[in-house]
């Protein structure tokens, strides 16, 4: 039967859809989750009215998305809807949850480090079995081959080695090696390992050796495996096979010493001499390649490899082209031994095992071998492992404490308040405190928490759970962390554990999302206090003289003002209406709902491992070296009194995170509010004064900072969306869902990506890149 071959458009199909789809990663399973949830339960909410179809479908969709979001705006009243459809809101909200998914990205990472482990051990399995089977033969074999390899060198002594010619032909370059040469790096590792042991190398001289036999064994096989019209291109490239190619005048005692043979070698074919012996033709010591050789690379800005896609789920601060992949030109010239004593820290002091590594800055650690590698993995783990049972304990038991504590104030001190809407009192208790946690500003009273303007207990239960749910969820886990650590036992039999904590609490980042360094902690704490204490402030003092602040009781005033400024940035509950404050009170709120999500965020991407790469900064980015240049005659004063000299590198980071920020903001909001105003053009035209464009932009920068209070409507007690049309409605679930995604880490946060031998290259080429600038400036300077 003979093929039927498509159309090439219907082939060309695929393709199209490829480059403006997507990539699959942590923000886009992000997206299908929430989107496809809220589809999903709009379906059974609209399905569950009573009397049928009493709640229309837009209404549906607009709340579940509402609920998912944490935003809390509502187009109908919450108290007229049937107990199915409330209880449907309260697992959304929790299933919308930052920790809930935070949590849940934490269980997947500890089963893929589970899933590597079982790997790894089963490998190691049938490595051993292989290994049992074929007996001694095999160490007898590479003994005679090292033997007659070192005795080659001896009889050889002074003689010029001897050039291998590379053609297309794979076969005739192993039949053209000296004999006594080793066939694959297999056997090479082998062979090497078993004559260190035996001339008692110390064990960092043994990976070191391991991993230049590797490299070279790498390089070397890129070449051969080039296509054939550019492995063609390759005239010649020389291996030395033994200490006396090199053509080194060595004496007698030296040549013959296996031992000093093999660490000649090591040295002849480290990866900083690699770079010189590409242009040192006439030098045998090194491997070579002809003057006509042909390297195929791919820049970074090359147009084969960028593609502008339709719908760009990256992630805000990130880089359009910020990816995990390895750049193919980013192999430093940097010798190990001219690394500067300011590049980074011993690392042996914050891991909890021997490393002759470097730890510079976000817990980056460089220049560790593949076994430190693998424990610094295991370390990983065990934090990822305790993480996995503290951070569901702590998104149950606030909501749980949280839940009992309201549920039973409200049922013996406002049981009335409830009963006017039909409802009942623990019932709403435990739906405000789950809300509350989780900021969403949902409340089953029509007056929100307008009626419960003077509960000292309830407003300041309810504005800690907004806080350990929101803003300081990195500061009080870190405090949990914190207080285990110091009250764990120093014994043996607790050692582990202490060892997990510590790390736990010195490389969050590597780790979890939400859980910072001390720095950057003190750092999000101050920041949560000042931008609350501008809200405190503002409220008690632009209020003076309004008859709906003043009308309060004593003392009343000042509880009443805390909590609105805890409730304005995220937590989205309003104990006074929003319309009977000042004007412009309202339009301070308007930037603190658009800044919510601004500390957390730039803390979080600021202490990303992966900072550089996921903002695209590297050392060829002209912006970087332009703001060090330039920077101001205060900043240089400083760095000449202090003696440090890259104080900006922080401040820069920071700076391209806000213009990646506003860039990914502004145009949603404006675009939006166009929209909305177009087609609630004629309510404009109507009522003005409801239907103004401050208040349109109050609702839409509510929505999209998922706050949730609104200017509400005169005669109705849903939000001031509630009175739009359908596609405004649709526009604002469309902002909802945009602005839940602005408070999430990168697509290449540490944090989010699964083990891999990938991520660990990546870490090493980052601190080779960081290692250049570094030295270069310094030579600058």
């Amino acid at each position: 039967m003979a093929w039927i071959k498509s159309p090439p458009t219907l082939r060309r199909v695929p393709r199209v859809l490829h480059r403006n789809l997507p990539p699959i990663n942590f923000i886009t399973i992000h997206y299908i989750y929430f989107i496809g949830t809220c589809l999903l339960s709009a379906l059974i909410f609209w399905g569950a009215s009573t009397p049928s179809k009493s709640v229309r479908f837009i209404d549906a969709l607009f709340l579940c998305v509402s609920a998912m979001t944490l935003a809390g705006l509502n187009t109908v009243n919450l108290s007229t809807l049937n107990t199915f459809q409330q209880i449907e809101l309260f697992f959304l909200i929790m299933l919308g949850s930052a920790i809930f998914v935070s949590a849940f990205v934490v269980h997947v990472r500890k089963r893929a480090f589970e899933h590597k482990f079982a790997a790894v051990v089963e490998k190691d399995r049938q490595r051993r079995e292989r290994a049992k089977s074929s007996g001694h033969s095999m160490s007898r074999s590479l003994v005679r081959r090292l033997s007659m390899s070192f005795s080659r060198s001896d009889n050889r002594l002074g003689v010029p080695g001897k050039s291998i010619r590379a053609s297309e032909n794979h076969d005739s370059i192993t039949q053209e090696k000296a004999p006594g040469a080793l066939d694959n790096s297999s056997t090479l590792d082998m062979g090497s390992n078993l004559q260190a042991e035996k001339d008692g190398l110390s064990p960092q001289a043994q990976d070191q050796s391991s991993a230049t036999q590797n490299g070279l064994t790498r390089r070397s096989s890129a070449v051969q495996t080039l296509p054939g019209s550019v492995q063609s291109a390759a005239e010649t490239f020389r291996m030395p096979t033994t200490a006396s190619d090199s053509g080194s005048p060595l004496d007698h005692n030296s040549s013959s010493n296996p031992t000093e043979a093999f660490r000649r070698q090591s040295r002849v074919n480290s990866p900083s001499t690699f770079e010189d012996a590409i242009t040192d033709d006439a030098s045998p010591d090194h491997i070579s390649f002809g003057p006509d050789t042909l390297f195929r690379t791919f820049p970074a800005d090359s147009g084969t490899l960028r593609h502008h896609r339709i719908l760009s789920m990256q992630g805000v601060g990130a880089h359009s082209d910020a990816s995990i992949k390895l750049r193919t030109n980013s192999q430093t010239n940097v010798h190990p031994d001219v690394v500067p004593e300011s590049f980074g820290i011993r690392a042996r002091r914050y891991i909890p095992f021997t490393s002759s590594g470097r730890l510079s800055r976000n817990s980056q650690f460089h220049g560790l071998s593949e076994a430190q590698r693998e424990h610094l993995g295991g370390c990983e783990y065990r934090a990822i492992q305790l993480l996995s049972w503290v951070v569901p304990l702590y998104f149950i038991l606030f909501q749980l404490l949280g839940c009992l504590g309201i549920g039973a104030y409200v049922a013996n001190n406002k049981a009335s308040v409830t009963e006017r809407n039909g409802l009942n009192p623990w019932w709403v208790g435990s739906f405000n405190a789950v809300s509350a946690f989780n900021n969403s500003g949902m409340s089953l009273l029509d007056a929100n928490m307008v009626a419960f303007q003077t509960s000292i207990y309830m407003l300041i239960t309810m504005g800690l759970l907004i806080l350990a749910g929101n803003t300081c969820y990195p500061i009080f886990l870190r405090l949990i962390v914190w207080v285990f650590y110091k009250l764990v036992p120093n014994g043996e039999s607790w050692s582990e554990t202490r060892k997990t904590l510590k790390f736990l609490l010195d490389h969050p980042r590597r780790c979890y999302t939400n859980l910072f360094p001390a720095q950057h902690t003190w750092w999000l704490l101050v920041s949560v206090v000042a931008l609350n204490g501008i809200d405190w402030l503002a409220f008690e003092v632009l209020n003076i003289g309004n008859d709906a602040i003043t009308s309060l009781p004593a003392g009343m005033e000042v509880i009443d003002g805390l909590f609105q400024a805890l409730a304005v940035r995220s937590g989205g509950f309003y104990v006074v209406p929003i319309p009977n404050v000042r004007i412009s009170l309202q339009v301070l709120y308007v930037v603190m709902m658009y800044i919510s999500v601004y500390p957390v965020v730039i803390t979080m991407r600021n202490s990303n491992v992966y900072e550089e790469r996921s903002l695209g900064i590297y050392s060829d980015d002209p912006g970087y070296d332009a703001v060090i240049a330039s920077s101001s005659f205060f900043s240089k004063l400083r760095r000449t009194i202090t003696g440090k000299r890259w104080e900006q590198r922080t401040s820069y980071f920071v700076r391209q995170q806000l213009r990646a920020q506003l860039a990914h903001d502004a145009w949603w909001i404006v675009l939006a509010i166009f929209l909305i105003m177009i087609i609630e053009g004629s309510q404009f035209e109507r009522n003005p004064a409801i239907f103004s464009v401050f208040n349109v932009i109050f609702e839409v920068v509510s929505g999209y900072g998922c706050v949730g209070i609104s200017v509400g409507l005169p005669n109705e007690a849903y939000s001031f969306c509630g009175s739009w049309h359908t596609l405004s409605k649709l526009i604002l679930c469309a902002v909802m869902l945009r602005g839940r995604h602005r408070g999430l880490p990168v697509a290449i946060d540490k944090a989010v990506l699964l083990p891999g031998e990938g991520l660990h290259q990546a870490e090493e080429e980052d601190a080779q890149i960081r290692m250049e600038r570094t030295i270069s400036r310094g030579t600058a300077v």
